[in-house]
């Protein structure tokens, strides 16, 4: 006659030496290397290129609070009159003035939005573009007190030199657009203080 104790024995040993035996993983193995990893992009993946092909001039900045002062964009070096290009694929949305300076606007598929100042548009409000199609030209910015130079107060990489400003929204929320080509520095997490 089996006692209380054997049968519970009985019944663990029935159920959990199935269980234990079963195989640990499921998909590849957790050692494999890095480099036996490719990256895909979705299929919508927009792809982004600068505007211009100058340097970074002034980087983004963006306040604490959006109510307080930032720079919510990148300025990039390149001088009056050479070409600013779509920084991705969209429709052209808005290509006037805003405060006195030249904008242009293109909305991506993915939701995101490029202003870029101060261009004179060469294409009209509802055009559609790719990365790299050229929108307008870098106008020289109005200047004087009350409505300076974008660039102004920086030192130019050569005589002459202007800078376009690039910002990028989603929403409301400004981001950094030298995220959208992989040149941002790192994100570094520091402790506490």
């Amino acid at each position: 006659m089996l006692t209380r104790a054997k049968l519970a024995a009985a019944v663990q040993a029935a159920v959990l030496v199935p269980v234990l035996s079963l195989p640990t993983t499921t998909g590849p193995s957790l050692a494999a290397a890095p480099s036996d990893v490719t990256p895909v992009a979705p299929p919508n993946a927009t792809r982004y290129v600068p505007p211009v092909p100058g340097q970074v001039a002034r980087g983004f900045d963006p306040p604490e609070h959006e109510w307080q002062a930032g720079h919510r964009g990148v300025d990039l070096w390149s001088a009056r009159g050479d070409a600013v290009v779509s920084p991705g694929t969209g429709v052209v949305t808005f290509a006037g003035s805003v405060g006195g300076k030249p904008v242009v606007v293109v909305t991506h598929p993915d939701g995101l939005r490029s202003s870029l100042e101060p261009v004179d548009a060469t294409v009209p409000r509802g055009t559609a573009v790719r990365a790299g199609d050229p929108v307008g030209v870098l106008a020289a910015a109005p200047g004087g007190a009350s409505n300076p130079d974008h660039c102004a107060a920086l030192a130019p990489a050569v005589d002459g030199a202007a800078c376009a400003h690039w910002g990028v929204r989603r929403g409301g929320t400004y981001l950094d657009p030298l995220t959208l080509l992989g040149t941002a520095p790192p994100i570094v997490l520091l402790p506490p203080a």
